[in-house]
């Protein structure tokens, strides 16, 4: 189960540090039953969706394990979505109990007579189903609660543990279900990475995403590690964070590392011996800039939601600049061309993959999860990789249409549906185009109806309204008619082609 991860950790030792709070594996422990017993209590049972909106802290952590104890289902949601993003999660889980960092009012996005609300100090109900909690109020909770029953025998590590929900192809976000193994056999995959009792790990990327709560949590909590906690990147707290606390550890996006390079000095960084990027492609200058300035090398690794997520990761000791590592032990991985057959070594395939880091399926969609899951149980990804003569795999493109920026998973479909909602829009495509800082961004390409007029600003209100900021387009470009296939689908690679070569011609 996944509290057994924390069964490594010596009882004094330190666990989780957070702005100045430090807590012990024993004190660890003591939290999550007191946690237990409160959440029991107020009526959370086994396999109830239980929501977690919250920025990094201890709490998101207790919450976390305390919810997995019961036999409950985490789902953590990401604090910059927009309250309709929110709301559609919400409902799609079936969710009873939020826990939050902040009020959400997101009675607008319920329908009429669905909704109640009840004010009651710290936490409202947005719907006669649905009750938010400060999530503050589990580092402080009284002795008073009754002691939550054990787990029935036929509870096993192969129940859900976690969904994470992804962007989804077809507009709506995708629920991936881990498992309790998902997770803890994830973590133990990581054995290259060579964490240990005495090592200081930082987490700074949003808990919520599954590669930083792996990576980040799960991982170094595994080996007795202390997990330092920001709750958010701000350069100047990150590099003071680092020094102070003689950070070994740290798992991050390339833009950190970019920021890093021009902003902290060597002697900031010099208590680190690990640095791993993950979220989306380390671009090589960004890597040798880092190296050379700080003289710790950086392993890049990649994975996704669906495998909990880690796939690849350059080993310690053992990186190569511009690969993402080798895949990691005890999963099974090809790479197959359009026919589902097997490439030669070096050439580019799809690259599938099955172990026990694979998730369960998606939540309510059979049919995704059939699309997502052969029935020889081979996870496709999606994206298309080589692996060379090492043995260390190199992504080389996509699939799907995914646009990846700073590590958030954006998919194009989603934000055009919003689009289209905006008056007298035509047509509308969003494509990825590189962007230095976040890797990729969105770029918007829309025609209007005959005699309309677009004011940007406006539309980009309306956008903020109804999206995470990151999923906003960086630029938008009106076109009298946006070109179609023959088909009559809208031709995004001539959008592209087309954009690239106006640019080039400004050059």
């Amino acid at each position: 189960m996944l509290n057994s991860i924390l069964d490594q950790g010596r009882t004094d030792d330190i666990a989780l540090v957070d702005h100045g709070r430090r807590v012990s594996y024993g004190e660890f422990k003591k939290a999550i039953t007191k946690c237990r017993n409160k959440l029991y209590d107020i009526g959370i049972r086994q396999g109830d969706r239980v929501a977690i909106f919250s920025r990094n802290s201890i709490e998101f952590v207790y919450a976390y394990f305390a919810i997995a104890s019961l036999g409950a289902i985490n789902v953590p949601i990401n604090f910059q979505l927009s309250n309709r993003e929110i709301a559609y999660i919400l409902k799609d889980a079936g969710i009873e109990h939020i826990f939050t960092y902040k009020p959400l009012d997101l009675n607008e996005h319920f329908a009429d007579g669905d909704i109640t609300t009840k004010k009651v100090e710290f936490h409202a109900g947005i719907t006669h189903k649905v009750t938010q909690h400060d999530i503050k109020e589990l580092s402080d909770i009284d002795e008073s609660f009754d002691e939550a029953p054990s787990l029935p025998k036929d509870f096993t590590e192969n129940n859900p543990c976690v969904i994470i929900y992804t962007s989804g192809t077809t507009g709506n976000p995708k629920g991936a279900v881990l498992s309790h193994k998902n997770l803890v056999r994830n973590a133990e995959q990581m054995i290259n990475m060579g964490c240990k009792a005495e090592h200081k790990v930082l987490c700074v990327l949003p808990m919520y995403h599954c590669f930083s709560w792996t990576c980040s949590v799960l991982y170094p909590l595994s080996k007795g590690a202390a997990v330092v906690i920001l709750d958010s990147f701000t350069p100047k707290e990150t590099i003071e964070t680092i020094r102070t606390e003689k950070i070994t550890d740290m798992y991050v996006v390339p833009s950190i590392c970019s920021l890093l390079t021009k902003l902290a000095t060597a002697e900031d960084m010099s208590s680190l011996r690990l640095v791993v990027s993950g979220g989306t492609t380390l671009p090589v200058q960004i890597a040798n800039d880092f190296i050379g300035k700080f003289g710790v090398e950086i392993c890049e690794g990649y994975g996704l939601s669906e495998s909990s997520p880690v796939v690849t990761m350059n080993p310690y000791g053992k990186p190569k600049v511009g690969s993402a590592g080798p895949i990691i032990p005890d999963i099974e991985a090809r790479f197959v061309d359009s026919e589902g057959k097997d490439v030669p070594q070096g050439q580019e395939g799809e690259l599938i993959i099955k172990g026990d880091n694979v998730m369960i399926g998606y939540w309510n969609m059979p049919e995704a999860t059939k699309e997502a899951i052969d029935e020889d149980g081979w996870l496709h990804t999606g994206d298309i990789a080589k692996i060379d003569e090492d043995g260390y795999v190199f992504i080389v493109n996509r699939l799907k249409e995914m646009i990846i920026s700073m590590g958030e998973n954006i998919y194009p479909r989603e934000v055009e549906e919003v689009i289209y909602r905006y008056p007298d829009i035509k047509d509308a495509a969003v494509v990825g185009v590189e962007d230095k800082l976040r890797g990729q961004a969105g770029a918007c390409f829309y025609s209007m109806n005959e005699g309309a007029e677009m004011n940007i600003h406006d539309l980009k209100q309306f956008l903020q309204k109804n999206l995470a900021l990151y999923k906003i387009p960086r630029e938008f470009h009106q076109l009298e008619d946006l070109p179609r296939t023959s088909t009559g689908k809208i031709f995004k690679r001539k959008i592209l082609e087309d954009f690239l070569a106006s640019k080039d011609k400004i050059k």
